[in-house]
Parts: C-alpha cells; structure tokens; sequence
C-alpha cells in the first residue's frame, strides 16, 4: 500500500517540484491557467477543494469566491491553504480529513467541486461529491495519464504506482464519471518533463518528491541512480506527464 500523502507532507518540497515540473514542462501553459479557463466564474460563489494540499489551485486563482474550503488529509497544509484562500475568499475553511471518510459538509451547497491530482486516492467517493453540487454546479477533477513515468518502465515496473493511478487516470476517468454524471467535458493536457545536461539536481528532487509512490515497488535511490545514469548516458531525459481535465456537470 502506498501512503502517498507523505509527498505533499513538506511545503517547501512539494512548492519545489511545483516549480520543476513548470521550469521544466514542454507545454508552457500552466495547467491552472487551463482549468481556470474552464470553470464559469461569473456562476461560482462557493467552491470547495477536495485533496486541495497546500493551496496549489488557489495560488494560481484570480476570481474573488464568497466561501472557499479546502479539504486535505494533511493538517500541515492548512495554514499554506488559507494564506492561498484568504485572497480570494470572504468565508475561507480549512478540514483535515483522510476521505473516503465521511465530511459533514451540507448537500446541494457548492458551485463548484475542484479536485486535482488526488481523485485515485478516494475514487469512492465521487457518488458524495455529486451530492455536495448545487444543482447547477461544476466538478472539475485534473488527474495524470496511468503511464506516468513510464519512461523507466523497461527498468522498473512501478506495480503499485500503476494501480493507484488506475484508480482514476486520465484513460479511465470519463468511464468512471459517467456511473455518476451525464454531461462531461474531456480537455487533453499533452506534456513531457524534460531535463538535459545540468539539470541533474532538479531531476534527483524530481524523483525525490516521487519516492512515495514509487518505494513500495522499488528502493527509491536505485530509481535515482539509474535516472541520473541514463542522463548522463543520453544528455536528455523526458518523462510522460500527459494529463487530463474533466469538467462535469450533473
């Protein structure tokens, strides 16, 4: 089993791989700029962030929102969250919770469900966010290819990585929304990481920031020196980070 929490469970290293993967994108349109783009802003007075971490969606927002709350199983990424919120929102919260557990959060409420990178931990739990909607509302979900890494596939097979992220991929996902949902937008986010000659510090904080999903399946510092070998040997390392954006209304 994969506690993958523990990667988003240090500000500082989690900001970090933020900033790699934009310095080091080949899509150079952040991907919150994307989604902010779909969302009906001029519709939105209440939103909440399911798996929000550390306020990553909210850095990148520009609409003022009357209430905004964050939901997270991580406590320690609920003062980065409200800093984040508190420039948009008027009513800003911040719930620790490990979902699928049960949140006593009123049904019918939210404009807007926002969910990004987390949805494979709690899939379970897509019936409940449909029930948090106002009727009107827009549940965006943005989530990663199940080929992820797939570059170091013919070294590692990342077995437990793979079966989380299939939990809900962006090859799955549409499939599993529409057991819930009847009106689902799909947008592709095509990209790859790349690192040359030089980069070797930012791919070891890269693969760092990974060990959490990769230990369970092998020693996390052998994923490093092979990454770091294949650098050196190639000059060039470019790694899957396709993702996909669904934007759902009941």
């Amino acid at each position: 089993m994969i506690d993958a929490a523990k990667s988003y469970s240090d500000y500082e290293i989690h900001a970090r791989a933020g900033r790699i993967i934009r310095d080091h994108s080949e899509n150079r349109i952040d991907i919150r700029e994307v989604i902010r783009r779909l969302i009906p802003w001029q519709t939105i007075s209440t939103m909440l962030d399911l798996g929000c971490g550390y306020g990553w969606f909210e850095d990148a927002m520009e609409a003022p929102v009357e209430v905004i709350v964050g939901v997270d199983a991580l406590e320690a990424n609920g003062p980065p969250f409200l800093r984040a919120a508190r420039r948009l929102g008027r009513d800003v919260r911040f719930v620790a919770a490990r979902l699928p557990e049960e949140l006593r959060l009123k049904p019918d409420r939210y404009d807007l469900v926002i969910c990004c990178y987390a949805l494979y931990f709690f899939p379970e739990y897509i019936g409940h966010m449909r029930d948090l909607l106002e009727s009107s509302g827009t549940f965006v979900v943005a989530t990663h290819s199940s080929n992820m890494l797939g570059e170091a596939a013919r070294f590692f097979k990342f077995t437990n990585l793979r079966k989380i992220i299939g939990n809900f991929s962006a090859e799955n996902g549409e499939e599993i929304l529409r057991r819930y949902f009847d009106h689902i937008r799909v947008v592709d986010y095509p990209n790859r990481l790349v690192f040359r000659t030089g980069d070797e510090k930012d791919l070891i904080d890269y693969i760092d920031f990974k060990k959490d999903f990769v230990k369970a399946d092998v020693d996390p510092m052998l994923v490093r020196d092979t990454m770091l070998q294949e650098l050196s040997d190639k000059g060039e390392m470019r790694f899957n980070k396709n993702d996909r954006i669904f934007v759902v209304t009941r």
